[in-house]
């Protein structure tokens, strides 16, 4: 089965695990901090520019919002963490919520954490990667690469890597500016939903 991120459409947005789409096909989510281009990059994956909104205020989706690729296949764009501003309600709320999905999610098939290449991977970002404990593939997304020199994303790639330790976490860059790295981003993607969807 080929996969065409451009007919990715909205679904629903998800406040509660109980407004979850039901647990069932295939689906890839993209988590990070506040502002480290989350739906910057799903809106480059899908060559659409408003699927997502974005904004240049941090901790603007506040909700679990799911994007039909294909009937068995979804894009879930979860919200930012590490945004100060949120009470502290919310962002117990948020860890609860988002720990439930990431971990006891059976059609999650892989994650998207994506980092803004110039403060590289966070203690909140590795706090992640631990909490997965390779339960699912993860993929560090090195995102606004447009502002680096080549041996500065060089050199920020090798840090990411050497942070990494399963055999199913990988690394890439992303311009959303140039589309540099759409390629890499999309395979993987694709690669992840079209995994045993039969299940």
């Amino acid at each position: 089965m080929s996969i065409s991120f451009r007919q990715a459409k909205f679904v629903t947005s998800a406040f509660e695990l109980s407004h979850l789409l039901p647990d069932e096909g295939a689906e890839v989510a993209f988590a990070g901090r506040s502002n480290a281009g989350k739906s910057s990059a799903i809106n480059c994956l899908t060559q659409q520019k408003n699927l997502c909104k974005t904004s240049k205020t941090p901790g603007r989706t506040q909700l679990i919002n799911f994007f039909e690729v294909d009937t068995q296949c979804h894009l879930v764009d979860l919200p930012g963490y590490g945004f100060a501003k949120v009470s502290k309600q919310l962002r117990n709320h948020w860890n609860q919520v988002l720990s439930t999905f990431l971990l006891e999610r059976k059609a999650l098939r892989g994650l998207v954490i994506v980092v803004d290449i110039r403060r590289g991977i966070s203690d909140m970002d590795h706090a992640l990667i631990q909490m997965m404990d390779n339960s699912v593939p993860l993929h560090i997304l090195l995102t606004k690469s447009d502002k680096l020199g080549r041996n500065a994303i060089y050199k920020a790639v090798a840090q990411a890597k050497a942070q990494l330790g399963g055999p199913d976490q990988t690394v890439s860059t992303l311009s959303t500016q140039t589309g540099q790295g759409l390629d890499l981003l999309a395979q993987k993607c694709a690669e992840w939903l079209t995994l045993d969807t039969a299940n």
